[in-house]
């Protein structure tokens, strides 16, 4: 569809940008004006001067007009001939302190309503910006919150005026923290001259636009303090700069050096392309030939990409997703379907198109088939997306963008609901447990979602692939953790989006619930480091996900700078404090507070209402997140809010449950074939059992020993777990449901290539173990506390726990000793012989001698 074709269109928002139609629409866009009024009254030129400086604009390469003053219609009519569209920023007396006054407040929203209501749905209108730049001491004055709220407001009128136009207001850094939540599109106006510091606040403001399309306002530079020839390359490298981060659009502060403020023409500032005559400045040919190449800059290289979409019974949405990656931006790519056993029309629709790579193998689970696509693949990177999916046209030129430009070995991005989706996906998407990123900076992701990220082929190589643990889910999590154990880094692209379609039924959603809470039971095995005792994953970063909840027991903490006067206020959120009431509505509440709760209030029904307290603090919860929640206003219904209470309700529940599933179920039982317990020499069962030495007649590399343990181990059919490089052991061992081993090893080298092994063998309570305890002292605490004037015996039962504990104590000392019977089997295998401090007849231990020196020691 042509550019002429699209132009009547109304713009829409589509993801991280715009489109007309069906083409997306990139913002090009020069400011023009104020201007000196002319016979009218407007502040505008000209008729004829106007038609002059269209025609000039045009051949700028420019596509629209930011403009400080509502333009009148011949003037919109005009630019429509051109195919011109507007930005109007909307005047009103936003310089005083309008919230103090009924009647500014009232001016305000008079104007918005006049300005949409001029501008009567004209094609030459592209969106209104409801203010521009209000001072920050008057919105610290007023207070951030308020502000927001007004400029909600406004919003609201122009809608109520045309609901299909698009409004945002025009930000800069030194109110950077003021995000209103109705506006369709973020818009910042940003003066920074170098490079570097450019490209980095880009890189926040993404941020801090998340999901919603991103354009510059203003830039520009004064061509008399800077020089012309400063101009020009400045502002070449910011277009260049602004578009390959995924920018929307952006804006040229000015057209022309005519500028008129204040009842009089502004002098000495020069930022124009043209002169106040209009003769062209050497910027006008660097930003027209920006304009031209924008927004898709060449990449430095071409890598081949092999995307792989693994599925299993996706045959709902599976059409759409291949018909999508059949049109990417993207000059050399593969498409690799791997279908994982489905048993739906996966298959039939496969074979609609040609050029997918169509490869079927039983049901094996995700990772495995993730693996298969690696293991097929032609290309040097690897892009995952799901079959419940569909990819944005340039999907893979800003992922493979923003991973060619830093120390990336992988890049993901943003998955956003597909406006046709239903109510119900809506609101799905922004209850909680869904797919997100999570960042350690502005461009450093901890994790990305498995639904849209790219891998170097050789990285994945390096580690192995993904861990066939995973079936379900979890891939994505380990694949993240074990990539930055190996010191490797992985990029976010914010422009490179995929729409991704949510659970449409609530079975749907806990059904996806529990098998998250599958995963990170096997996420706790692999990863024990990243959670914390309840198996809830600790983030180092900030999570960027759609279901929030905004009861913080903090305010933010606005720097402001001296007076007021900072040029860059940032915001610091106290995010942690945001998520303490939600401790309320976990499965460990349920069980630990609400559950004894209502059980006791039955025999003691004085604590009802401490009862009805606690589970209404629960509800509230739940209801005061789903108040909170950012509905899609196309997809609201009476409905909606009430059902994301209950979702918020229920997932940690049905989440919670299968973790603990995962992590309580019993594991199987190692049937050692060296020998049982009981035949153990007296010997081996003297002594401490936390510790084993060996000695080397020849020296044996100390991580060969630890793999033959492993092979033991795995031989026997224990289940283990290699430390990652965080902790203070070797190996971890599950043993039976009530405790877990901990392994680590020491060399010890003597003179002549000999050496003692050592290894230490300590012992922890499981998961299960801890609960159980916690449990019986909880009871014991309550029921002493409510029964013991009537029955004095009660104290018996404070046995109950010292029971347990002794029981641990055998438990742990079972396990050390069946442990020192594979590794004895490993020594014996590499040629140790175990020293025994405990025997009857002491064994020699050799003395120690200076080891051999080191090639790399130091004299």
């Amino acid at each position: 569809m042509s550019q002429t074709s699209t132009f009547h269109l109304r713009p829409a928002v589509s993801g991280k940008f715009f489109r007309l139609g069906e083409k997306k629409f990139f913002l090009k866009g020069v400011t023009y004006g104020p201007f000196a009024p002319n016979d009218e009254g407007d502040h505008f030129p000209t008729k004829e001067r106007a038609q002059r400086d269209l025609e000039l604009i045009r051949n700028l390469g420019a596509n629209l007009l930011r403009v400080y003053n509502v333009p009148p219609r011949w003037l919109l009519d005009l630019a429509e001939k051109y195919e011109v569209k507007f930005l109007i920023d909307i005047p009103w007396s936003k310089h005083l302190c309008f919230l103090d006054s009924d009647d500014l407040r009232a001016e305000a929203h008079q104007a918005v309503a006049d300005a949409v209501r001029s501008c009567a749905r004209h094609p030459s209108v592209f969106a209104y910006s409801v203010v521009n730049e209000i001072s920050p001491d008057i919105v610290r004055w007023s207070g951030t919150q308020a502000i927001e709220e007004f400029i909600d407001g406004l919003v609201a009128t122009a809608k109520a005026m045309d609901p299909e136009c698009l409004c945002t207001f025009a930000n800069y850094p030194s109110t950077e923290f003021l995000n209103p939540k109705t506006i369709d599109f973020v818009c910042f106006n940003v003066y920074l001259h170098n490079r570097r510091p450019f490209e980095n606040y880009l890189a926040r403001l993404q941020m801090i636009a998340n999901t919603k399309p991103l354009i510059l306002g203003e830039i520009g530079v004064d061509s008399t303090g800077e020089g012309e020839s400063v101009q020009s390359q400045i502002l070449g490298w910011q277009i260049e700069s602004g578009f390959r981060g995924g920018l929307a659009g952006m804006v040229v502060y000015s057209f022309t050096d005519e500028w008129y403020r204040n009842g009089a023409q502004v002098e000495g500032w020069t930022f124009g392309l043209t002169t106040k005559t209009r003769k062209p400045k050497p910027a006008f040919d660097v930003v027209k030939k920006g304009f031209q190449t924008a927004p898709y800059f060449p990449l430095p290289r071409y890598p081949k990409v092999s995307v792989v979409v693994a599925s299993y019974n996706g045959g709902r949405t599976l059409q759409a997703c291949l018909e999508s990656l059949q049109h990417l931006n993207y000059p050399d790519y593969e498409v690799i379907l791997v279908d994982d056993g489905s048993t739906d029309i996966t298959r039939q629709l496969a074979s609609l198109y040609k050029s997918v790579r169509y490869i079927y193998e039983p049901n094996l689970g995700l990772s495995i088939a993730r693996n298969t696509g690696i293991n097929t693949a032609t290309g040097d990177v690897i892009a995952y997306t799901d079959s419940d999916c569909r990819a944005d046209e340039d999907w893979l030129f800003y992922l493979i963008s923003d991973l060619l430009k830093g120390t990336f070995v992988g890049v993901g991005g943003h998955n956003l609901l597909p406006p046709e989706d239903s109510a119900i996906a809506a609101a799905v998407m922004v209850s909680p447990g869904g797919p997100a990123h999570v960042m350690l900076s502005d461009r450093i992701a901890e994790h990305i979602p498995g639904c849209n990220m790219a891998f170097y082929k050789w990285a994945l190589h390096e580690i192995g692939g993904f861990d066939p643990l995973f079936r379900k889910a979890g891939d994505d999590v380990d694949i993240c953790w074990r990539l930055q154990q190996q010191g490797y880094k992985i990029g976010f692209s914010p422009a490179s989006f995929v729409w991704h379609y949510r659970r449409s039924t609530v079975g749907a959603y806990l059904k996806q619930q529990q098998g998250y809470g599958e995963a990170e039971a096997l996420l706790v095995r692999r990863h024990p480091e990243y959670f914390n005792l309840f198996g809830n994953s600790i983030w180092q970063g900030r999570i960027y996900a759609p279901a929030k909840l905004g009861l913080s027991l903090r305010k933010p903490i606005i720097y402001h700078g001296l007076f007021a006067t900072g040029l860059f206020q940032t915001i610091y959120r106290t995010e942690s404090s945001a998520y303490v009431l939600m401790l309320a509505t976990t499965m460990e509440y349920h069980v630990v507070v609400n559950l004894p709760l209502l059980v006791l209030c039955v025999p003691f029904w004085q604590i009802l209402p401490l009862t009805i307290a606690s589970v209404l603090l629960s509800i509230s919860v739940c209801i005061a997140a789903a108040c909170q929640a950012d509905l899609v206003q196309t997809k609201h219904r009476f409905w909606s809010r009430p059902l994301i209470a209950l979702l918020f309700f229920l997932q940690p529940i049905a989440r919670g449950w299968a973790r603990y599933q995962g992590r309580l179920s019993l594991r199987p039982t190692p049937s050692p074939a060296l020998e049982s317990l009981a035949s153990l020499p007296i010997q081996d069962r003297s002594g401490p059992l936390n510790r084993l030495e060996y000695w080397a007649e020849k020296w044996v590399d100390r991580i060969q020993f630890i793999k033959q343990i492993l092979g033991k181990l795995d031989e026997q059919g224990w289940q283990s777990r290699i430390d990652a490089g965080w902790s203070d052991h070797d190996i971890e061992v599950y043993g039976s449901r009530w405790a877990q081993l901990q392994l680590a090893t020491v060399s010890e080298p003597y003179a002549g290539g000999k050496e003692i092994l050592r290894c230490r063998l300590d012992t922890t309570w499981s998961l299960p173990a801890k609960l159980a305890f916690f449990t019986m002292l909880v009871v014991d605490v309550l029921l002493i506390g409510l029964l013991q004037h009537k029955f004095p015996w009660i104290w018996a039962l404070v046995a109950t726990p010292v029971i347990f504990a002794i029981f641990m104590i055998r438990e742990q000392r079972s396990l050390q000793r069946l442990i020192s019977l594979v590794i004895g089997s490993a020594a014996k295998q590499c040629g140790l012989i175990r020293i025994d401090r405990y025997a009857p007849v002491q064994q020699p231990i050799p003395h120690s001698e200076p080891p051999p020196q080191s090639p790399f020691s130091s004299h």
